[in-house]
């Protein structure tokens, strides 16, 4: 796929297809423990417009399921346990976002490990993630696409100061792609590799994960994990072939331990088990799988055995 004249992954032909490859109703034999340590939650009304969304911009969401439809459909074909995302796409509504996950984590009690929401810059921002963290939630999500902040910006200096204080992971999709012209702000003018390693250089206990292994800037994340101890990334579409990444699998033999699993389920145009199946036909160790698959997501998020 072209990427040329800054059109991103997204920019020149979308929707982009979906595939009809066929789907496991169990996770590879060879997998005895599986963290997804990338699903979004929503309520129904916000998964409605992201997948009408997707549908235009994007590419066919394959599996349009409510939030406990989606954990069982995953936890019936043999994960063990799911970190959770959403994000706030404007001010006001982080607090419902966050009851909603809550309520989420207490429905799938030990099975779903949920992390908050904020609008940077919004009022009280502080107050909403501490509030979000006193009734159990385990960390922070963000999206620089949809949120359209710098995250070098001093808008969010206080949640890198409050994460750091409090240990709590924060999750930010960073990466510029893929982008879409149909975004408010341009992804390529706002995300960086480089912006990424001024904040993990400025908070050394801040405990950032950026997913989709920083999608397009492989090589500089892949450099910056193996030099900063509090930078995680995830796999979400960047090991299958559907995106154009050219790195592909080789992503896998990188700081095995500072990767994590996760499908980007359920927004996602294949399979649920696709990328897995990446990963078990990859040539990385049996050491390093396991790291990837669950015990990295296990250390950052706190979960218990």
């Amino acid at each position: 796929m072209d990427k040329k004249k800054g059109h991103g992954y997204l920019g020149l032909k979308t929707p982009l297809p979906g595939l009809n490859d066929p789907e496991g109703h169990w996770v590879p034999a060879t997998m005895d423990r599986v963290i997804d340590s990338h699903v979004h939650l929503f309520p129904r009304k916000i998964f409605a417009a992201v997948w009408k969304w997707f549908g235009v911009h994007g590419w066919p969401v394959r599996y349009q399921l409510g939030s406990s439809e989606l954990l069982n459909f995953l936890f019936d074909r043999g994960i063990t346990h799911v970190v959770a995302f959403q994000y706030a796409h404007k001010p006001g509504i982080s607090d419902w976002l966050n009851n909603y996950m809550i309520e989420k984590v207490a429905e799938f009690k030990g099975r779903v490990t949920g992390l908050a929401t904020v609008f940077p810059g919004e009022d009280g921002a502080v107050e909403i993630l501490n509030s979000a963290f006193d009734r159990g939630l385990k960390g922070v999500k963000l999206h620089v696409h949809v949120q359209c902040f710098d995250p070098v910006s001093r808008i969010m200096e206080p949640i890198y100061a409050l994460c750091s204080a409090k240990k709590k992971p924060l999750v930010i999709h960073a990466g510029r792609e893929p982008k879409s012209p149909a975004y408010a702000c341009d992804p390529h003018g706002l995300c960086s590799a480089d912006r990424i390693k001024q904040v993990i250089t400025r908070y050394p206990d801040l405990r950032l994960c950026v997913p989709h292994f920083g999608m397009d800037e492989y090589e500089p994340y892949c450099r910056m994990i193996h030099d900063h101890d509090n930078l995680w990334v995830d796999t979400a579409m960047a090991i299958t072939d559907y995106l154009p990444a050219d790195t592909c699998l080789e992503l896998l033999a990188q700081r095995s331990d500072r990767i994590l699993y996760g499908s980007d389920f359920p927004n996602i145009p294949y399979a649920w088990d696709r990328e897995l199946k990446c990963v078990e036909s990859s040539a990385i160790s049996s050491k390093a799988i396991q790291q990837i698959l669950w015990k990295n997501a296990a250390e950052l998020f706190d979960i218990p055995d």
